[in-house]
């Protein structure tokens, strides 16, 4: 890739701008029967006053994303850890707020965390301005694919609750006429939308793994004096967001940088369901 792009190799490690993952979501939304969202505050004179006090008193709406409950489940018996993610939001409308439901709704944010789809990045110039080239290669693979269907199903079953019943509208997307396995794959492909995790082209892995590009120490393998510190560096995508595992990250890569003993190691327990391999609940 980097001679077809006029840049003499000097140091080979074919992982580079391989490997690439991220976190996908839909919003799964209903209309509202109490007039309790926020979509009754996205007037000019509403979001003025919420600006306003905000900045005067750093109180109120304008102090929140709004996005305060979440959720994590598993979508089939044999896994460990739940691999879908929640985050509820009291309002139905698109993300950049470019648009929103007439009248009151609520939403939830969800998709599957553990993608086993693939994709890449890579150069097709020598000039440092110019933009690389991205195929995230979403949803290629069966489980993939199998997953969103899960998270389709078990989301609806969620919202469907009776502890939900007194603000439950119409169901406004997928919408309850989007059932079988082909019209949730075309319905997903249609709507998913980034959850803006891209990471994992710069992977750590063991000596013999030969598209490792980093060792434990977040070392380039093969060159001296350089480290990746960043979201690029996990082999598989973090079961959630991105932002505290890469913290995280750069805390113990600064620790390393600057020789600092470790942390003595804690064997903090975990709870996993005594029936996980048999039972999804």
């Amino acid at each position: 890739m980097l001679e077809k792009a006029g840049v003499p190799v000097l140091h080979e490690l074919p992982g580079v701008g391989e490997n690439l993952q991220d976190h996908l979501e839909v919003y799964f939304q209903y209309y509202c029967k109490q007039p309790v969202s926020l979509n009754s505050k996205l007037d000019l004179i509403s979001k003025g006053l919420i600006g306003t006090r905000w900045i005067l008193f750093k109180t109120g709406l304008g102090a929140t994303n709004h996005f305060e409950s979440c959720g994590f489940i598993r979508s089939r018996a044999g896994l460990k850890w739940p691999n879908i993610q929640y985050h509820f939001l009291p309002a139905a409308m698109r993300y950049d707020g470019k648009a929103a439901v007439k009248g009151h709704g609520f939403q939830v944010h969800v998709g599957p965390n553990k993608p086993e789809s693939r994709g890449k990045l890579w150069i097709e110039s020598s000039d440092p301005a110019a933009k690389p080239r991205i195929l995230f290669n979403y949803i290629t693979t069966e489980q993939d694919k199998q997953d969103w269907r899960d998270t389709i199903r078990l989301t609806r079953e969620v919202l469907q609750q009776s502890a939900l019943d007194e603000y439950r509208g119409e169901e406004i997307q997928p919408g309850m006429d989007i059932q079988s396995d082909e019209q949730i794959d075309q319905w997903v492909k249609k709507n998913v939308e980034s959850a803006y995790h891209p990471s994992c082209t710069c992977k750590m892995g063991d000596d013999n793994d030969p598209m490792a590009v980093l060792n434990e120490q977040c070392q380039v393998r093969g060159l001296q004096n350089l480290r990746v510190v960043d979201s690029s560096v996990f082999p598989t995508i973090t079961n959630g967001n991105l932002n505290a595992p890469t913290i995280m990250v750069a805390e113990k890569a600064a620790d390393m940088i600057l020789g600092k003993a470790p942390l003595p190691k804690l064997d903090a327990p975990v709870w996993i369901h005594p029936e996980y391999a048999t039972k999804q609940r």
